[in-house]
């Protein structure tokens, strides 16, 4: 949908710091092959913080770079991908209690990792059928550093990293504009995340691990060798070119508009892949050279990119920045961001995340 009354007022990130692959491979947790294959850089390894609170530091600083109090808002969305706490609490109520307050609708999103994607899409519709000069918080966290979750062999291509990362959607004038956002589904392709996996009892209960590479080869080995997904795969493709033109349309731009790409962290040659056979622009064009030392960070890789293209003044006022998505299901999303202002925060020296070769393994 085009969105061209809906703005970012303020965005925050809470990144901790990487734990290279260099010391990953040393320590035998990342195999040296893959390392040498992907040309990752690290992942951000949050150690004992939780998800929840990722997302708390990420909200608070977002809303003070917004300008914005806690009782401008009518809705706050979170988006997550792994475990966020105790079995049956919602995180969400984490965020009422020490930010956003009772009077907010809280609703936690579990759409993998595009769920924020699918924050901007609720967001804009509950924003356009309130009163207005209201806004909303969209927070996206995970720490996967937990004895089910094995960051560095958790994807075919790529490493797992933690991070919260919030977005203050606006119905007044911020530093950017959301000029679109929207979302198609391959439903059967939804196979590819389970690869015939018992549905009952659910894996967590019986102690299996996260394991989407597994998943992967095991959809690859039966679906893709004796033919029965190769149509999937060609229709999540053309999907993908589906969702590029309808957001460029809708912002009523075209790939010679577009400043800067961000897609999912993943290997050098997935990125490549993603950016040059389907939009035709050069790597140097996406936000890898960033992504690739803090790993793939579930639902918040976009937004991360936006907040560091901005910080580091690789996006500056009339740039435009793509951002594409793809979560299980499989659910393929996009979003173009229009940025107005370079923001007071944005031309502040920056303290920068560090990198540090040693530690433990979170």
């Amino acid at each position: 949908m085009g969105t061209p009354d809906l703005y970012v007022s303020g965005v925050g990130v809470c990144l901790p710091e990487t734990v290279t692959v260099e010391h990953a491979v040393s320590a035998g947790w990342y195999p040296a092959e893959q390392a040498e294959l992907h040309q990752l850089g690290g992942a951000a390894v949050a150690g004992d913080v939780p998800a929840p609170e990722l997302a708390l530091r990420a909200a608070r600083s977002a809303l003070a770079r917004s300008g914005r109090s806690p009782a401008d808002l009518d809705l706050l969305l979170y988006a997550s991908t792994w475990q966020q706490g105790p079995e049956g609490w919602p995180p969400h109520a984490y965020l009422q209690r020490h930010l956003a307050g009772d009077r907010v609708l809280a609703i936690q999103l579990r759409q993998g990792c595009n769920g924020m994607f699918a924050a901007l899409e609720l967001a804009t519709g509950y924003l356009r059928a309130g009163p207005r000069g209201r806004a909303a918080l969209l927070v996206a966290a995970d720490n996967y550093g937990t004895p089910l979750a094995d960051r560095w062999r958790m994807g075919p291509s790529y490493v797992a990293g933690d991070a919260g990362s919030a977005v203050v959607l606006d119905t007044e004038p911020g530093f950017a504009r959301l000029r679109s956002v929207c979302s198609a589904s391959v439903s059967a392709a939804e196979e590819m995340h389970r690869a015939a996996e018992p549905l009952f009892p659910p894996g967590i209960t019986q102690g299996r691990a996260l394991d989407f590479a597994a998943h992967t080869e095991r959809y690859r080995q039966r679906a893709i060798g004796d033919g029965s997904g190769t149509g999937v795969l060609v229709t999540v493709h053309q999907r993908l070119a589906e969702v590029i033109d309808q957001s460029l349309a809708e912002a009523g731009i075209t790939l010679d508009d577009v400043t800067r790409v961000a897609v999912m962290n993943h290997s050098q040659s997935i990125t490549e892949q993603m950016c040059e056979a389907a939009l035709g622009l050069p790597l140097s064009r996406s936000a890898w050279e960033f992504g690739r030392n803090v790993g793939h960070c579930g639902a918040s890789d976009q937004i991360l990119a936006l907040e560091h293209l901005v910080a580091a003044g690789e996006l500056g006022p009339g740039d435009h920045l793509l951002m594409l998505g793809q979560g299980p299901g499989v659910v393929l999303s996009g979003a173009v961001m229009e940025i107005l202002d370079s923001p007071a925060w944005a031309r502040q020296p920056a303290a920068g995340n560090g990198a540090r070769g040693n530690g433990a393994r979170a």
